[in-house]
């Protein structure tokens, strides 16, 4: 045993000292995974309530998704688009009849596809609306999170995510989130805005939920005005918040639709840009790509991993564990002192602590669950986000959130 713990000690040395310090991570050294459980190289085991940032919806090494993606991987895995591959045109097919859009365009990441739609956007904007060249611009919101490449980061106003990345790209506009008479306010004053790109739950905000009809009052506006509605649904999409899409609570089928992460079930980086044939046909050859966007591996687990989400129902899933983790949460908040409150839709949800007169104490709670078995993480100091895959019981909830209760109870504040 003091062989193993020592391996853990020292995997975590390697990565501080040959790894960039990009990231501050709990001390823990995952070895494998299993539906919602993953277990540390000691053998211990945890409940995942993270989710891979919500990459991993369907479960750890869901085995439909694994013995799809081994099976490719044994006969094509890459091509690059130079060529026709026998698996693109079936998930193309398959991915926009799965989500009602005409065109796809594949990618690998989140934040490749956040710019995928930016470059379509504003190329729209010249092409098809009639905006003067480099004029259009795209209204974004106060405390997103769309990727961390230096477009994407000249419209955060998240100071750690900007500071010293400079110069900027120009063209954003940055407005209060959840206040549609402010996005009204500037299509009205400006005629060059050529987007507006939102995500209908800000994930690393800290769940934080708009008001109901928010989402359909800015679609509104955006038709009124000839504006692209752009929603970011990389982190919410495919299943996690109770709906196949988070927008889908409003009925909003959003010009562009970004989705990554759970598209791939966590085995593989797979993003997608989804549109019309009248937005997506300002794309011409050798006007955008990628060498490993659309490749036969990622196709085939990209269809796999929606089938998952079909086949086991899991948004109807999440909606109905949702309503139970945030019943149960609340009623737990309400004689809380360290809890003050839980917000969230399905399975994507966030514990609101009060950490006055202790700056860390969310991050100290996250390395009580870990001793006490749960993985979970801190955002912006004082929030917990609870995001388990949703293959989830009812049963499993149930214990976790007895876990999270038992680990809160232990702090006195």
């Amino acid at each position: 045993m003091e062989n193993i713990k020592r391996l853990a000690s020292e995997l975590m040395e390697l990565e501080n000292k040959y790894g960039a310090h990009n990231y501050h991570p709990l001390p823990v050294v995952l070895d494998r995974g299993e539906g919602v459980f993953v277990w540390d190289v000691d053998g211990k085991r945890y409940y995942d309530f993270l989710s891979a940032y919500s990459a991993v919806n369907q479960g750890h090494c869901h085995p439909k998704i694994i013995s799809t993606m081994i099976e490719q991987a044994q006969k094509l895995t890459l091509t690059s688009r130079a060529f026709y591959n026998s698996r693109l045109g079936l998930y193309e097919e398959f991915v926009t009849s799965y989500f009602n859009y005409e065109k796809v365009l594949p990618m690998n990441t989140g934040a490749e596809a956040v710019e995928t739609a930016i470059k379509l956007c504003r190329k729209w904007a010249y092409e098809k609306k009639g905006l003067p060249d480099n004029s259009a611009q795209i209204v974004v919101c106060e405390n997103n999170f769309h990727g961390r490449t230096t477009t994407i980061v000249s419209f955060s106003v998240d100071q750690d995510a900007y500071t010293h990345y400079g110069p900027f790209t120009p063209g954003f506009i940055v407005i209060p989130y959840n206040d549609d008479a402010a996005l009204e306010k500037v299509l009205n004053e400006n005629p060059t805005i050529a987007g507006f790109l939102v995500e209908p739950i800000q994930g690393e905000a800290g769940a934080y939920v708009p008001d109901d009809g928010y989402l359909k009052k800015c679609y509104d506006l955006c038709q009124l005005h000839d504006v692209l509605f752009i929603a970011d649904e990389v982190q919410t999409g495919i299943a996690r918040t109770g709906k196949l899409l988070a927008c889908d609570y409003e009925e909003v089928h959003p010009d562009i639709l970004i989705l990554g992460k759970a598209l791939s079930g966590g085995v593989y980086p797979v993003s997608a840009v989804l549109s019309s044939n009248e937005i997506m046909a300002v794309f011409q050859p050798g006007q955008h790509g990628s060498t490993f966007g659309g490749n036969p591996m990622a196709a085939a687990v990209a269809i796999s991993a929606l089938e998952v989400i079909r086949d086991e129902k899991l948004a109807e899933k999440a909606f109905a564990l949702g309503k139970t983790f945030r019943k149960e949460m609340t009623a737990f908040c309400e004689t809380s002192k360290v809890a003050s409150f839980i917000r969230g839709k399905g399975l994507l949800n966030a514990l609101v602590i009060n950490n006055e007169g202790h700056k860390n104490l969310a991050w100290d709670i996250c390395l009580k669950l870990l001793e006490n078995g749960l993985l979970a993480k801190p955002t912006h100091t004082n929030i917990i986000r609870f995001a388990p895959p949703l293959v989830i019981t009812e049963k499993q909830l149930l214990e976790c959130i007895e876990i999270i209760k038992t680990t809160i109870n232990g702090f006195i504040i």
